[in-house]
């Protein structure tokens, strides 16, 4: 497979993005932390050939991308007020909620009843979630590598196993976000990124 690496400044990223999507491809973009691979989100087929493309175990759950909470009832059921709280705070921005799962989300996406979701704080693509609607988004780095924070990082891991990177330059975060578990009566942070549990629960207060 052939790589395309485009700017996403470019006049036809998006319209290429979104056909490539479509097609099944996957996509690599960057975010306001590290640089995304993608595909859609209820493409079965699709999400599974990012765990080939990774390298990955496909125990581990993907994260969803959306670009407005109003796509958020399509990939999760029962939010909670604290989830809803905590995504009014810090959305878009780097912290993944994770929720229960919609039972339209395919077991490929993950295995557990529960999903993380997150908009990031970056309007390029946001503008393509909102084409598109929510994908399936992980680090755009091979199993066990760094994630990166440019396209030629993206490019130097997965050149010839997805097919197509959108170039925006430099991610301004660098750090993947935090994750907080919001289906129990406290948050529970199972990663920790650039939101801090004590910023979590003041927000809370």
């Amino acid at each position: 497979m052939e790589t395309e690496l485009l700017p996403i400044t470019d006049p036809n990223a998006l319209a290429k993005a979104i056909d490539t999507l479509a097609a099944g491809g996957l996509v690599a973009f960057p975010t306001d932390t590290v640089y995304g691979l993608g595909a859609l989100v209820f493409n079965e087929i699709a999400v599974a050939n990012i765990y080939e493309a990774k390298g990955r175990g496909d125990d581990k759950a993907i994260p969803i991308l959306i670009g407005d909470f109003e796509q958020m009832e399509r990939v999760a059921m029962g939010v909670n007020s604290m989830c809803q709280k905590l995504a009014r705070r810090f959305w878009p921005g780097p912290l993944t909620l994770v929720v229960p799962r919609h039972p339209s989300i395919p077991d490929a996406v993950t295995p557990y009843a529960t999903v993380g979701v997150r908009i990031p704080d970056f309007e390029p693509t946001r503008d393509l979630l909102r084409l598109t609607g929510p994908l399936a988004v992980t680090s755009a780095n091979r199993s066990g590598q760094s994630s990166p924070s440019t396209a030629r990082g993206v490019q130097a891991q997965l050149d010839g196993r997805i097919a197509l990177i959108l170039d925006g330059g430099v991610t301004p975060g660098g750090t993947p976000s935090t994750v907080v578990d919001c289906t129990e009566g406290q948050p529970r942070v199972l990663r920790e990124g650039p939101i801090t549990l004590e910023q979590i629960l003041n927000a809370l207060a």
